[in-house]
């Protein structure tokens, strides 16, 4: 097998809608997390009622946020994602080809060629299903959801980063936010 090109960190994005159940599973809310695929950094988040566009260009706003603070450009950067109809959508496509002019890529084979991205999903729901689960308020899932963002972010582990954090990861390689 011949040697694939590495993935520099903040080449590749990866992003999808993830429904969270809460008020002990009387409410569900929909979170959409943007990943970096080598860094497993979570540029950016935004968590709703609804998986829509609103949703989506917000998580895009503090994953922009993000990326300029690595110095980051979004020219050229690849952004993959399932076809669901938002990320097929003019708002969707216009903000991120046309005016970030960013390479976006889809899955042909739904979740199934999009695993970093149902990867992360499935095991951040599962480390913090309890924690979702009982709050009574979108507001307060909204705090939790920023704070388990945040842990993962600068804490917790990743087995593929050498057992370091993501931000850990990123300092060890001599990038930095500003």
């Amino acid at each position: 097998m011949a040697n694939l090109p590495s993935i520099d960190d903040f080449e590749v994005l990866y992003t999808d809608f993830v429904e969270i159940l809460y008020q002990r599973g009387r409410a569900k809310a929909q979170l959409m997390p943007i990943i970096d695929h080598s860094s497993k950094l979570v540029v950016g988040h935004a968590l709703g009622d609804a998986d829509n566009t609103e949703l989506a260009l917000e998580a895009w706003r503090h994953a922009k946020k993000t990326l300029n603070r690595y110095g980051v450009q979004t020219e050229g950067l690849i952004v993959h994602q399932d076809q669901d109809g938002v990320y097929l959508g003019h708002g969707w496509l216009y903000e991120l080809a046309v005016r970030g002019k960013v390479r976006v890529s889809y899955s042909e084979t739904g979740a199934k060629g999009n695993v970093h991205m149902e990867a992360f999903n499935s095991r951040f729901k599962t480390e913090n299903r309890l924690l979702f689960w009982e709050q009574e308020e979108l507001a307060s899932l909204g705090k939790v959801v920023a704070q388990r963002i945040r842990y993962y972010n600068y804490v917790r582990r990743h087995s593929a980063l050498g057992n370091m954090s993501p931000i850990r990861y990123l300092k060890e390689k001599g990038k930095t936010a500003g």
